[in-house]
């Protein structure tokens, strides 16, 4: 995301959607609407593993999940959910058939409004590793376990998307870079 344009990227067509708009300084707002509202990638193929994505986001207002991505693994892809059931949960779904608030992902961390994040999440063929401004929430490993989607909309925003729920968020300075096999 390029912060001018949403050039290879789609609006995703979630029922209720709040508006997407770019706001003039480098940032995609995702405006609160009945439920979910979000971005998807419609460009390039991406890689499936061994890569790490990074981005900054900022909830304007709302007490849900505010810059929310869906990303590809290996045949799958699964959902990290960045403030959600009412505003501090932070994890994966889906793992082993359970979403973020039920797996060993979980985790709780006070996110503040109107104050940007600084988020990383590193996607290998055998882990999940997740930061925020350079501390690290999820390390974990992911052999052995089933990685899937929650079931229903936000199925819309893969390959890769950005999401919000029943909030306002903005995403700005998305990379993508790929890391050499392991």
């Amino acid at each position: 995301f390029d912060g001018k344009s949403l050039e290879n990227w789609s609006i995703t067509d979630f029922a209720g959607r709040g508006e997407v708009n770019l706001d003039g300084n480098g940032s995609v707002r995702l405006e609160f609407g009945i439920a979910l509202t979000g971005i998807h990638w419609v460009g390039s193929e991406l890689p499936r593993s061994n890569y790490e994505i990074r981005w900054e986001a900022k909830k304007e207002m709302g007490s849900d999940f505010f810059g929310s991505l869906t990303f590809p693994f290996l045949k799958n892809h699964a959902t990290l959910i960045l403030g959600g059931w009412g505003g501090a949960l932070v994890g994966i779904s889906c793992l082993d058939g359970f979403d973020a608030s039920e797996n060993p992902t979980s985790t709780a961390h006070y996110f503040k409004t109107n104050q940007w994040y600084k988020c990383r999440l590193r996607v290998t063929e055998t882990h999940f590793k997740f930061w925020i401004d350079d501390e690290i929430l999820i390390d974990f490993e992911t052999k052995g376990r089933t990685i899937s989607m929650r079931t229903g909309e936000i199925e819309l925003s893969t390959p890769l998307g950005f999401s919000t729920y029943d909030t306002t968020g903005l995403i700005r300075k998305v990379t993508l870079i790929r890391l050499k096999e392991s």
